[in-house]
């Protein structure tokens, strides 16, 4: 048997190990029988839980895999290498493990949740009902789909952009069958969905990428330094994700941190604490001592540590699954039905007082207003840094639309919104007309490109490669172009409005977080085609973009018109349940909501008009001084030009590797 089979079995007795461990510490291993009550028996009793730490586990490696061949192995001109392919293949065998661990917790699930055996549910007619009336049946039976869907992909991907497209794809896919259990339940649901779903994700992306670099080592396969390299980068940004969305996790299920020694939830909690401070302290070594051999060409101690690590990450997983089986302690919460929908009390009648006093910490789009002003704020640092200059209006213009998207997502304008239509209405426009603006001016796809390096090794794919790459796939020559991008502006507001998906999205935390970042997406698109400072397939012309603007502005005043005329209310299930009694009625927020979304447009495009307009001058100008240099040197042509001309052209090449 190899050392990278041995690994594998030493992964998965770890993980078990664990499991029984903290099944047998959070009282689920030998629970109390109550007579006369439905008992499923110890085989679903123990059966559910392995099922589900296989179905993580394969999960873990599939994403593993993908990343290994989409990010961390060199690719030549965006074809994948040898081994890159092979990871590709066996993450197709991956993934239909995973489905078929996910088909498997169906069953236990089904058994469990009726209180029989497994024989007594092999009926089509129950593991249907629980396959598609049960949350929890869904989000697996998803996974079943989605795994089989991954495996029978990996099968053609040849490309560094198709096996990062399945990464994604496995990465969504982890997300469902966590989000239905103790997340759904939690009083304060908005934040656990958002904690469990980033501490998903980043510890995905973190043990699968270590587990595939540790195999890759004991296999004794090439470019094992460049890969270990790149995990390590990574890895500190992993780190620091499972750590944040840990803590917020714990807040929202805890009472007190007396919860953490006094009750088996919060004891297996501490568990995972004090195995992630030993995963730190591993990531350190790493980083001070392993990598520095690994670079004088000496893999032995890397690929023992790796190991090592290995076996504490899946034993985690192990306690994690065990976790998830442990009910988390009872605390009081408000015997209110807004509370239940809201995750905190009805807020007090509205006032401006109110809306800038009462904030809500929404971690999701903290989380995306810190990238956003930290990434850029390090684009601008490495600039200045090598002495080049950034425009300082850019800068502003940047930090003036995450100020906003901050304000309008986490201030009491965000609390309101989910209470009262025409509240949420200024925060729809606020994120899809005006925090759009400012951003786009800000040009961070041209900072992203001057401030990243190249790719060390030439043909390969790093940051700036592949932004290069997206910039010139023809899924965005598809949706920059003008029509796509103004029907997506406009229609998708009729869509959303006019269907049940606005209340759907107002009942579910996930499709409240999916409905406001396509605002701000699908404005910066538009505005992007219109005002944007960065490169771009499709560029028209400065009437095209006011004829453009004209063209789409007045299917907004047609809404808010379209609003304020309808008898009845939308998503009146939602808003019914809150019971709010103070305020103006349903039917009557809502047609002031369409007043709102009927002139709210005018101060954006008087913004939008006039960086057209300066944008226009300023062209107009450059292509003057330009005409005025070519006569000045006898018709012979712009000196300047021609060498800048002649310099991009010397980097086309070099990235083409020419």
């Amino acid at each position: 048997m190899s050392r990278a089979a041995r690994l594998a079995l030493a992964g998965v007795a770890a993980a078990v190990v664990a499991l029984v461990i903290g099944m047998i510490a959070g009282g689920r291993a030998f629970p109390r029988i109550i007579p006369g009550l439905p008992d499923s028996g110890a085989i679903v009793r123990w059966g559910l839980p392995l099922s589900k730490l296989f179905m993580d586990a394969a999960g873990v490696v599939t994403v593993g895999l993908l990343l290994m061949a989409a990010a961390l192995l060199p690719n030549d001109k965006g074809v994948l290498g040898k081994s890159a392919l092979d990871y590709v293949k066996a993450a197709s065998w991956a993934a239909l493990a995973w489905a078929g661990a996910a088909f498997l917790s169906i069953l236990f699930g089904a058994a469990e949740s009726i209180g029989r055996t497994v024989p007594q549910v092999l009926d089509r007619a129950i593991l249907t009902s629980y396959a598609t009336q049960t949350t929890q049946g869904v989000a697996l039976t998803l996974v079943v789909l989605f795994g089989v869907a991954i495996a029978l992909f990996s099968r053609g991907a040849i490309t560094a952009g198709a096996a990062a497209g399945l990464l994604v794809f496995a990465l969504v896919t982890l997300l469902p069958a966590p989000l239905t259990g103790h997340t759904s339940s939690s009083p304060n649901h908005d934040l656990a969905t958002s904690a469990v779903s980033l501490h998903l994700l980043a510890l995905a992306l973190w043990v699968g990428g270590l587990v595939m670099l540790a195999l890759h080592a004991l296999r004794k396969q090439p470019q094992l330094g460049i890969a270990a390299a790149r995990f390590s980068r990574m890895a500190l940004w992993c780190y620091a994700g499972v750590g944040l969305s840990g803590v917020f996790s714990l807040v929202a299920r805890l009472g007190s941190v007396s919860d953490l020694w006094t009750s088996e939830y919060g004891l297996l909690a501490v568990a995972k604490i004090v195995a992630f401070v030993l995963l730190g302290y591993i990531g350190y070594w790493h980083r001070q001592r392993t990598l520095v051999d690994l670079d004088a060409g000496r893999p032995r101690a890397f690929a023992r540590l790796a190991g090592g690590e290995t076996l504490l990450m899946f034993a985690t997983i192990g306690v994690a699954v065990a976790l998830s089986r442990t009910p988390p302690p009872e605390f009081s919460v408000p015997a209110d039905r807004a509370f239940e929908l809201l995750g905190y009390p009805l807020p007090p009648p509205l006032t401006v007082g109110n809306v800038l006093s009462l904030w809500w910490f929404d971690l999701f789009f903290a989380v995306v207003a810190a990238l956003l002003g930290g990434l850029y704020g390090l684009g601008v640092w490495r600039l200045v840094k090598r002495g080049d200059r950034w425009p300082w209006l850019r800068t502003a213009s940047w930090y003036g639309g995450v100020a906003l998207l901050v304000f309008a997502t986490q201030s009491g304008l965000s609390r309101y919104a989910q209470v009262m239509f025409d509240v949420h209405m200024i925060e729809h426009m606020t994120l899809s007309m005006v925090v759009p603006i400012f951003l786009v001016l800000g040009g961070p796809v041209t900072l992203a490109l001057r401030a990243l390096k190249p790719a060390a090794r030439r043909g390969d794919r790093g940051p700036r490669e592949w932004i290069t790459t997206i910039l010139h796939s023809r899924f965005t020559k598809v949706i920059t172009h003008p029509v796509v991008a103004t029907a997506i502006f406009i229609a998708s507001t009729y869509a959303l409005y006019f269907t049940p998906l606005f209340e759907s999205a107002m009942v579910e935390h996930l499709g409240h977080i999916w409905m406001t970042l396509h605002f701000l997406l699908s404005g910066c698109l538009f505005f992007w085609v219109i005002i944007g400072v960065d490169p771009g397939p499709n560029r028209l012309p400065y009437v095209g973009r006011l004829l453009m603007l004209f063209v789409t502005m007045p299917f907004h005043a047609f809404f808010g018109i379209a609003l304020m005329m309808m008898g009845s209310v939308i998503a009146s299930g939602w808003y019914e349940q809150l019971g709010r009694t103070w305020g103006a009625t349903l039917l009557q927020t809502q047609q002031d909501g369409g007043a709102i979304a009927w002139g709210f447009g005018e101060i954006p495009t008087l913004i939008v008009l006039l960086a057209i307009a300066v944008q226009w001058y300023k062209d107009d100008d450059r292509q003057a001084r330009r005409a005025d240099r070519r006569a000045d040197s006898g018709g012979k042509g712009d000196p300047e030009l021609d060498s800048y001309n002649a310099y991009l052209a010397r980097l086309n090449r070099a990235d083409k590797g020419e």
